[in-house]
């Protein structure tokens, strides 16, 4: 193995997701990574890293644990795979639904899982298609997304996508979605500070009239907008997109995805505004990545409509292959075990905090950071190049890049976020992160800037 060139091999063979195709052919991987310890990871030439971002948003319990390992090995040795379909089932899918209802908010009680969060949101969609057909109401199928909101990337997931560069390398798109304004007021030239993202929820109202609202059949946000930028609304935001939904005959979806299993502070993001939608799509924090695994989460009152409207002998005309997967189920339960166990909701509130309060500081002493917003432990640092007017850097600077290169060099994997003229750092740490750890964190971030400033200004 020792004379493996890995950065060759990669370079030749490899087509990675989210990477410039040319780039990664040109120069080969920035880092082979081999091993994970707590919040860090190492690459096969020894470099440690602090994983800023939890790899993928996902990996809450932290790298390295046996446990896990443990619980899949021993599965896999008893009933390694089995299905879901034709009524049949398996322990674990049924105990991991139990659990997750009892975590869920309000009457979210009925699981079906999937692999992860695209094929989550795509089984949504599908789901709540199916369901106004057999209510008599095919017409009412348009589902509602927001501008900056990332959904995944099938192709049901990408139309409701609201990043421009997913949804113009899939094109064309699945009909039937819309969008509209992202709660984001704080960067908006055209609103007020004191606004409170009315002008998103009044974007929102006037979308439905505009489509019709017997032709609408759910909105879907994410509590925060992750990949968008980690775009935290106002309190009160997630309440009025409830009380629209109610208004108007609509469903509510919320995409847990990223803010699920105590990210935020909370078991899930949209408890923060005390509000319970009618489905909720999960994945990432529920194995915390250690094996792929999703889910749909129903409220009663739609599954059992679905009980009395359908036809006892039509079977569900949808699910994947590893829906339910054994496996990923027992390595889910476990993780769920952990977390409660070693109380990371609560330490994802604590350290939340921490987090926040010490990228303010940094905040303070940068002249290029216009904005800093927090939610437990995700968070997000926008550079500008003007802090007082909050004007952004030419998109051609790709001072997001530049930052998140600076970071790399120093230890710190973040997450470089640009487009539509903003550049934003996200951070979002595993949820066993500890203050001399977010310390460290800081510290080589806010040096990352520093450096990356002082080269703007010498180009000047």
């Amino acid at each position: 193995m020792n004379n493996i060139n890995f950065y060759e091999l990669d370079r030749r063979h490899h087509l990675h997701p989210s990477t410039p195709i040319k780039n990664n052919f040109d120069n080969g991987p920035l880092a082979v990574m081999e091993k994970g310890e707590g919040i860090y990871l190492y690459d096969i030439d020894g470099k440690k890293y602090i994983d800023g971002l939890s790899s993928l948003w996902n990996v809450n319990i932290g790298h390295g644990r046996k446990e896990l390992a443990e619980v899949a090995e021993k599965q896999m040795s008893q009933l390694a795979y089995s299905h879901s379909f034709n009524g049949l089932t398996h322990k674990n899918a049924v105990l991991l639904a139990e659990k997750v209802a009892s975590l869920a908010p309000g009457d979210l009680n009925v699981c079906h899982f999937t692999s992860g969060g695209s094929e989550s949101n795509d089984t949504v969609f599908k789901l709540i298609r199916h369901y106004f057909k057999l209510k008599g109401k095919p017409e009412k199928y348009k589902i509602i997304a927001r501008e900056r909101a990332y959904h995944g990337i099938s192709m049901g997931a990408t139309s409701a996508t609201g990043i421009p560069m997913f949804r113009e390398m899939g094109g064309p798109l699945a009909e039937g979605f819309v969008h509209v304004k992202a709660p984001y007021c704080y960067r908006c030239v055209d609103c007020e500070p004191e606004c409170h993202c009315e002008c998103a929820i009044d974007s929102m109202i006037q979308k439905i009239k505009q489509e019709g609202p017997e032709t609408i059949a759910a909105i879907i946000v994410e509590p925060i907008q992750g990949a968008g930028g980690v775009i935290v609304p106002p309190q009160g935001y997630l309440k009025r997109v409830r009380e629209i939904c109610d208004e108007y005959g609509i469903l509510l979806v919320a995409d847990e995805v990223i803010t699920g299993f105590g990210r935020t502070g909370k078991w899930f993001g949209m408890e923060h505004d005390q509000v319970v939608p009618d489905f909720m799509t999960i994945a990432k924090g529920i194995t915390s990545g250690y094996i792929p695994l999703g889910g749909v989460v129903v409220s009663d009152r739609i599954h059992k409509d679905l009980v009395s409207i359908s036809n006892e002998f039509s079977p569900l005309p949808h699910g994947y292959t590893y829906s339910g997967h054994p496996t990923a189920c027992a390595v889910a339960l476990r993780n769920i075990e952990i977390m409660e166990r070693e109380n990371l909701v609560q330490n994802s509130y604590e350290m939340g905090h921490y987090l926040k309060a010490g990228l303010e500081r940094v905040m303070e002493n940068s002249p290029i950071i216009g904005n800093v917003m927090a939610k437990g432990l995700i968070a997000s640092v926008e550079l500008v190049e003007d802090k007082d007017s909050k004007k952004s850097f030419d998109p051609s600077k790709r001072v997001a890049a530049q930052v998140f290169g600076a970071a790399f060099k120093k230890g710190l994997i973040t997450r470089g976020i640009a487009f539509n003229g903003t550049d934003i750092i996200a951070l979002c740490p595993p949820l066993i992160i500890n203050k001399e750890q977010i310390n460290q964190t800081l510290d080589i971030l806010e040096s990352a800037i520093q450096d990356v400033h002082k080269q703007l200004l010498q180009k000047q």
